[in-house]
Parts: structure tokens; sequence; C-alpha cells
């Protein structure tokens, strides 16, 4: 199959194929992002519906996906290399829409919490895999930043549209109907798989790295865990220094591990590289801020202002539109600024705007709240497109699906950002609950944890100049290649893969 003849005239054009690669490779990352926050909305309807005891109990509807997302990640990352990635996306998406079935049709909390991990297991298949074959369907250069701006404009809609669409069926129908919309889309990406090409390069030999994948999986589930759990049961409580411990001495045995295996799991010179280390740094911030922000603007909309939970939803809106903003403009940006620039842009047009929360007042704060977290949403994405294109860049075809996996850890380890600000939000409420009314004690709370939400992100913004050497702005180092080789023909790479 050729492709269109504007990609020869337009590097930055995707090609009519390549809009059918993305379309596919996109709608699993809305489906994964949507997951999360529809299911989240649906929660006090679940609990009633299937008879949850607590809301302890209820919360793992949300736990059961999540944990054996984040810890199986980096082993399918690893198997992806040796199975074929096209081929472990397939399997994935076919198990969750399987398992979201299942879920829509369960009929106590036992059946949907298994489901639930069902999900969360082959979502742990289709994160690293949709990302490795998107970097290798386009090529280093304006055509792979377009696509990324593309792919992290879909996933922060994907939870705007599943905080709002969760309300609305929830609220229209129930909420097995937000598990029947989970099962069609994952249909329909399994229908456009088929538009994936096959690769042509050699697999990674087939030998896993054990102990590494053990190790991992259990130290990223204990992190996972004790940071879900800490603010519920405690951050002093047994259970959640026992898991914060065990995170801690499996990730160091992991390391540990890493340096004597022949092919290790995630190899530590890749991990060490200053683009991966200094973009990881990135993510983890804008991600864990960002993620972190937008719960305490739930908090804000629905215990200071008093709105519904649709009303609530509708006021993600600016935040949604704002990123798809960011998406289209962020290869334009990365090719005038370069990847660096762009970065720190990003994070500092988020930590400003996030900061600005702080005049947040007690009533009538809708449009403030509109501007403030709109323009967070723009920044939050130039960052994750930017720090996705800079942890991508000048890596090896076999490398791929490590990067893919080191680049979506931060989406999980992110949590971490967003119970430290929820602390900061419960011991500044505590102390201000003897001097005012709960309302304005809260809301002190919220101003707190956003301010230093803002702070972080600044002071980050200014580490991707100081620690990584500018990048030229995208595309120019495959023009510089093109001289000295010749003629540089776009095209579509095509993945190891049956």
């Amino acid at each position: 199959m050729t492709d269109d003849p504007i990609r020869h005239a337009d590097p930055s054009a995707l090609g009519r194929r390549g809009r059918l690669i993305l379309i596919t490779l996109c709608g699993a990352t809305f489906m994964t992002g949507l997951d999360y926050s529809v299911v989240t909305v649906a929660l006090p309807e679940i609990g009633r519906d299937l008879g949850f005891a607590s809301p302890s109990s209820l919360q793992w509807v949300a736990t059961a996906c999540l944990l054996p997302t984040a810890s199986l990640l980096p082993l399918f990352g690893r198997v992806s290399d040796m199975v074929g990635r096209r081929r472990l996306f397939r399997v994935g998406v076919a198990l969750f829409g399987a398992w979201s079935l299942t879920a829509a049709l369960a009929t106590g909390p036992a059946l949907l919490i298994a489901a639930r991990a069902g999900q969360g297991a082959s979502a742990a298949m289709i994160t690293p895999t949709a990302i490795a074959l998107l970097t290798a369907a386009f090529p280093e250069g304006p055509r792979r930043t377009k696509a990324l701006g593309v792919n992290g404009a879909v996933l922060s809609l994907g939870f705007v549209v599943g905080t709002l669409g969760g309300g609305v069926i929830t609220s229209g129908l129930n909420w097995r109907w937000t598990m029947l919309l989970l099962a069609a889309i994952s249909a329909l990406v399994l229908l456009g798989t088929t538009t994936v090409p096959r690769g042509t390069g050699p697999r990674t030999p087939a030998r896993l790295d054990v102990p590494g994948a053990v190790l991992a999986g259990i130290g990223l589930f204990a992190l996972v865990y004790g940071i879900s759990t800490g603010a519920g049961a405690g951050w002093e409580s047994p259970p959640t220094l026992g898991s914060l411990l065990v995170a801690a001495l499996s990730l160091a045995a992991f390391l540990r591990t890493e340096r004597r295996h022949p092919t290790p799991l995630i190899p530590l010179d890749l991990l060490n590289r200053p683009t991966v280390k200094c973009s990881g740094l990135v993510g983890f911030v804008t991600l864990g801020m960002c993620g972190g922000t937008t719960v305490l603007l739930g908090l804000y909309m629905q215990d200071v202002l008093g709105y519904s939970a649709l009303a609530t939803g509708a006021g993600f809106l600016a935040e949604g539109i704002a990123a798809l903003v960011a998406g289209v403009l962020a290869a334009r940006l990365i090719t005038a600024l370069g990847r660096v620039r762009t970065m720190s842009l990003g994070l500092a047009v988020q930590g400003l705007a996030t900061g600005a929360m702080v005049l947040l007042p007690a009533h009538d704060g809708r449009m403030l709240l509109l501007v403030t977290s709109g323009a967070m949403g723009f920044g939050h994405v130039l960052a994750v497109v930017s720090f996705l294109t800079t942890m991508t860049s000048g890596v090896r075809e076999q490398e791929q699906g490590t990067v893919a996996v080191l680049s979506q850890l931060p989406q999980f380890l992110g949590g971490i950002g967003t119970a430290g600000l929820a602390a900061i939000v419960t011991v500044r409420t505590d102390v201000q609950a003897s001097s005012t009314d709960p309302g304005h004690a809260l809301l002190d709370g919220l101003h707190a944890a956003t301010l230093t939400a803002g702070l972080i992100c600044l002071v980050t913004a200014a580490l991707p100049v100081l620690l990584l050497r500018t990048a030229p702005p995208d595309g120019s180092s495959q023009r510089a290649r093109g001289r000295a080789r010749g003629p540089v023909r776009p095209r579509i790479e095509e993945d190891a893969g049956p």
C-alpha cells in the first residue's frame, strides 16, 4: 500500500493510511482513559445496585483495575518485543472487551471486581504496545510529534468525556451501560487493528527476565496499593507502611537484579539516559500535579460550589477543549521551539494556571474555574507531548517496547502527586476547622494544595533547559541526515509481529 502524495510534499502530513493507524491507536488510548473516569462517576450507583458493604470496599472497583495495569506494564512491554507488538495489542483489546462485557453482566461485588482486574491486566497489554506501535509507524520527526499530540489530546478527552458521560449515562440509564460502551469501543478498535502494519524487523530473542519481572511487578503493585489506600486507611497504618516498605525493598532488589542479568527487563543504561530521566521526571510531575488538581477541582465544585455530578462533569469541559487545542498545536510549537523549550513552556503554563487557582472563591467561581482549568489542560498536554517526543527520540527499534513502558509509568506513579495534594488539603482543612465553617476550611485547604502544585510545576519547568541541551526544532535532525545520506522518504515503518 502506498502513501498519499501529500505526505511527500508536507513532512507533517500523516497520509490516509497513517490516519487510519492513528485512529485505531488513539481509540485504544481513549478507551483506557475513559475507563477510569467513567467508572469513578458511576461508583455510587454501582454500590447501591450490587450491595457493596462499605465505601472502602466500593473503592476496589477502581483500585482493582489500576493495580494490575501498573504492576504488569514492565512485563508486557518485554513480552511485546518477544511475541510481536501488534499481536499483543490485539489480544489486549479483545480481552478488554470481554472483561468489560463481563463487568456489565456482573451480579455481585466479587464478579465485578474480578472483571475490573481483568480489564486492568488487559490495559497493561494495550498501553505500552499502543505507544510502541505509534512510534514505529511514524518515523521520528514532525509526523511522530503530530501523532503524539493527537494521542495526548485524546487521552485527556477520554477523561473529560468519561466524567461528563458517566453522569449522563448513570442518570438516564444505569451504570452497566458504561461497561457496554467500553465493550463496543474495544470491538471497533479491534476491527481497526487490521490497518496496523505487520513488521519486517526481527523480534527480540525469546528470553524473559523472570526475576526482574517478578520484582518489578511486586514493587509497583505494592507502591500503587500503598498510594491508593493510604488516604483511607491512614498513612501511618500498618497496611500502608507495610506496602510502601515492600515496594521500596522490591524495587531496590529489582535494580540490583537488572545490573547482573544478561537480558534485563529494563536495561539500566537506557534508564540512565539524560533524555529518559529528565523526560520521566517531567512526565511524573505534569501527570501527578494535573491529575491531583483535577481531583481537587471536583471537590471544589461539589463540596464548595454545590454542583451536581453532572454539572461537575460539565465544569471540566474547558480543560478538555484546551487539551484538544494543545494537541493540535503541539507539533507546530515543537517544530518552532524544540522539544526541550516546549516541555518547559508547557510546565510553566500548567504551573501558573494551577497556582492561580488560589484565587478561586467560595461563590460564583465558574468563570475563573473555566479559565484556570483550561490553561492548566493546555499546558499539561504540551508537557505530555513534548516529554513523550523527547523520550522516544533517538531510540533503537528493539528499545521501543521498553521506552513505551517507561513513558507510561508516570501516568500511574502520578498517584503519588494526588495523594500528596490530598494530604495537604486534609491538614490545612483540619487546622482551619476550628476557626471557620467547613466550606471555607475546605476551600483554604484546596488553595494551599493548588498553590503547592503550581510551585512544583514551575520549579520543574526549569529543569529541562538546565539538564538537557536544547534540542533542535523537530525534524531538523532528520533533514540533516537526509542531506548526508540522500533524500529521506517519509514512510510507515512496520513493527515486528504477525
